[in-house]
């Protein structure tokens, strides 16, 4: 099957796609304010410049875009019909800067989360896994569709 769009609109759609602010991270940016908590964006003094820094935390999120990153799932599995050499050593130099990027983090002591494109469709499950992330428990209040961060527990006296 040959391309739907001329050479030049191609190279003109290609040049056009973005490494930030992309709708998936727009997703989870928003999701991760309205429960509660506040990060740094791409902060450039960390490897791989993460797309959410929580410095007090010492924790990152990267939200990697499927094909882009070379996930697993069916988006990720696919290859481009044209240019394949190209593209299939893309997506391995990226994923190779991927887990460097990782590595380097964690070996200076900062935890890794990485949420995948294709996981933002289920946005409760999403924010469940970034509040575990983030608190170490899963307390989801949801009003009106509104994700709200976990109550503060009362403290009970005992006298």
């Amino acid at each position: 099957m040959t391309d739907v769009f001329s050479i030049e609109k191609r190279s003109w759609v290609m040049s056009h796609v973005r490494g930030r602010e992309t709708s998936p991270e727009i997703k989870v940016r928003s999701l991760t304010h309205r429960l509660g908590y506040r990060f740094r964006l791409h902060r450039k003094n960390l490897p791989g410049k993460p797309d959410l820094v929580f410095p007090f935390r010492k924790k990152v999120i990267f939200v990697h875009g499927c094909f882009w990153h070379g996930h697993d799932c069916p988006r990720g599995k696919r290859t481009p019909k044209t240019n394949t050499g190209y593209w299939i050593d893309k997506i391995r130099k990226n994923i190779a800067r991927d887990a460097k990027s990782q590595s380097e983090l964690q070996s200076l002591g900062w935890n890794v989360l990485v949420i995948w494109e294709c996981e933002i469709k289920n946005l409760d499950k999403i924010a469940c896994k970034i509040n575990e992330y983030l608190s170490d428990r899963c307390e989801i209040n949801r009003v009106a569709g509104v994700f709200l961060p976990p109550l503060s527990h009362a403290v009970s006296s005992t006298s």
